[in-house]
């Protein structure tokens, strides 16, 4: 009788480590669908991604610095007139 309970013991802790083992990887199935399903749902906004805000960004800094710099010449030529 001293193996009983022992032997209970052991296939519950064995049954909650499946357990455990069966509801981390439901977890990770729905963390990949809920990804999957996100992406595909700022895909079909039209969303940009970060590298592509950022390229345009620094795109838009270098127009403006090359906008200020013409000006720059503009107003020296027409003041040396």
């Amino acid at each position: 009788m001293t193996q009983g309970p022992n032997r209970i013991l052991d296939d519950f802790a064995k049954l909650m480590t499946d357990a455990a083992g069966v509801a981390q990887g439901a977890r990770r199935e729905v963390e990949t669908a809920f990804k999957a399903q996100a992406e595909r749902f700022l895909s079909d906004m039209d969303m940009v991604s970060r590298e592509e805000h950022e390229a345009v960004k620094d795109m838009a800094v270098r127009a403006l610095d090359k906008i200020e710099a013409l000006e720059a010449r503009l107003d020296a030529l027409e003041n040396a007139k």
